[in-house]
């Protein structure tokens, strides 16, 4: 069915207080290893932009893209907060999805 989750919304970083890029995908494991091995934006491979530092789930496309809209939209202040609220080791959460390629 078309618009049925999981989607989710993620920042990616370059490293810590580094680079960011958010984005929304239905497939966050198969995405994250599109960004790792290049396969990803443009932006993330010419900034080496590919650790995973957090990430939201919905269950419809329309939220999804009006949250990652929103955190498009925000200053980076903001952004760095809402890391640092939900990951403040800024681990690489990509080891830790189920099914991750």
């Amino acid at each position: 069915m078309p618009g049925a989750g999981p989607f989710y919304v993620y920042i990616l970083a370059s490293g810590r207080n580094g680079t960011l890029y958010v984005g929304v995908t239905n497939d966050i494991g198969r995405r994250s290893f599109e960004h790792r091995s290049g396969a990803g934006a443009v932006f993330t491979r010419r900034y080496r932009v590919h650790r995973l530092v957090w990430m939201e789930p919905y269950d419809g496309i329309a939220a999804a893209i009006a949250r990652e809209k929103q955190i498009k939209g925000w200053n980076r202040a903001w952004k760095l907060r809402l890391i640092e609220r939900d990951n403040p080791q800024w681990r690489d959460l990509y080891g830790e999805l189920a099914g991750a390629p």
